[in-house]
């Protein structure tokens, strides 16, 4: 059988990879004073009550401490493309199974029969009571960009895109270590990144706040630079890019600006856009993120052959897998059990450099860059890195109210 019949027997057979279950037992329901009654009716207005008065009670006496919301509407769902809210239902529950085996986490999936970007901004704001955090997922660029800055200003729980945030931070981290293997600092290289979507964007934010300085990012009409003529304020997020990026303002091709960059990052989508000559053509001890699923940019023992120094992907069948699953389970524990209220660039810069440390330089080396999915330093390094940066905002927020007062 094929991975594609095994894929479609396994979920035939399961009829859906995730259920609720009751954490109480109903064992005495039938006695004066048992369970039903404090769970339900009449003991359960008591609560209701209390939390009414008191809406942040709602962590304490509800799940909503440990609830996501994982919101999509199927216009951007991996390499799939528009393919529905019905279609993107069995994605979404396995990334329910994910938030769950590695964060302890009630994911809901919560897939719209909506593409208005307004709609999808209130149906945030009106189920927000019910979770302490939402995940927006696979919803087209650059209209998913502006939906997570409007929530993330309107809404009073953190927004966490993972195309967006979640690709960034894992980049990053995996770069950290592959700049110490070539012995390159990641304010002196020049970075090469092909795709302006969400992930793109993220990864380019990221790097721009970690300090690298040189970085031109690519689209499906060449380099990105100010001043070209397609780019307005119609796409606010590709001017940023344009204002932000690509200090030469090199044109052209990806071919013609991967010239003598140290790093190409891939996240455009689309497969085999590398080839011999553009890999040559790199500075020497090259790093090559080909990350576009299920089929990269460049399959890594061409781009090894070709010069590539270190070589990552996001698959799982390839050494280097620069994997979403890394960073999404462990934020979400950490703002959850922080209660955090928004995130920040400097957040997940922090959390970067944590998950890189977690590879230990003894065992550093060209083919291991990034620590796997299930390795259990993360959550308590990710949970550690948040809580620091919160304390510094909460204690730099009061710093500056005395400031005011005196």
């Amino acid at each position: 059988m094929t991975l594609r019949d095994d894929a479609i027997s396994l979920h035939r057979m399961l009829k859906g990879k995730i259920e609720i279950r009751s954490r109480v037992s109903l064992d005495n329901a039938s006695e004066e004073k048992g369970t039903l009654g404090l769970i339900y009716t009449p003991g359960v207005a008591y609560v209701a009550l209390e939390i009414s008065n008191r809406k942040k009670l709602a962590y304490d006496y509800t799940s909503k401490w440990n609830n996501v919301a994982i919101v999509c509407d199927g216009t951007r769902v991996l390499g799939l493309g528009n393919i529905g809210p019905e279609g993107a239902l069995p994605i979404m529950e396995g990334k329910s199974v994910l938030f769950k085996a590695l964060g302890d986490i009630n994911a809901i999936p919560l897939c719209i029969n909506t593409q208005d970007k307004e709609e999808i901004i209130r149906f945030v704001k009106i189920i927000q009571p019910n979770f302490g955090a939402i995940n927006i997922e696979d919803i087209e660029s650059p209209k998913v960009l502006e939906i997570v800055e409007r929530l993330s200003k309107e809404v009073s729980i953190p927004i966490f895109h993972d195309d967006q945030h979640g690709t960034a931070i894992i980049t990053l981290a995996a770069l950290l270590n592959a700049l110490k293997l070539v012995k390159k600092e990641l304010e002196k290289v020049r970075v090469v990144i092909s795709g302006s979507g969400s992930a793109g964007y993220g990864i380019f934010k990221i790097l721009q706040t970690a300090g690298c300085k040189d970085i031109i990012v690519t689209d499906t009409k060449g380099a990105i630079y100010d001043g070209r003529a397609d780019i307005n304020d119609r796409n606010p997020y590709k001017k940023e890019i344009s204002i932000n990026t690509n200090i030469r303002k090199l044109s052209g091709t990806l071919q013609d600006v991967i010239s003598e960059s140290d790093i190409f990052i891939g996240v455009s989508g689309k497969t085999d856009i590398l080839n011999k000559q553009m890999i040559e053509s790199m500075n020497q001890d090259s790093i090559i993120f080909a990350l576009s699923n299920p089929d990269p940019e460049i399959l890594p023992n061409y781009a090894l052959e070709y010069g590539a120094r270190i070589v990552a992907t996001g698959r799982s069948d390839f050494p280097n897998q620069i994997n979403n699953a890394v960073v999404f389970p462990s934020i979400f524990r950490a703002l959850l059990d922080l209660r955090a209220k928004n995130l920040s660039e400097f957040m997940l810069v922090s959390v970067a450099y944590a998950i890189a440390s977690i590879v230990e330089e003894v065992h550093l080396k060209d083919d291991y860059i990034i620590p796997k999915v299930d390795d259990p330093r993360i959550l308590p390094i990710v949970t550690k890195t948040i809580k620091k940066v919160l304390g510094a905002h909460v204690r730099n927020k009061d710093n500056s109210a005395k400031n005011i007062k005196n």
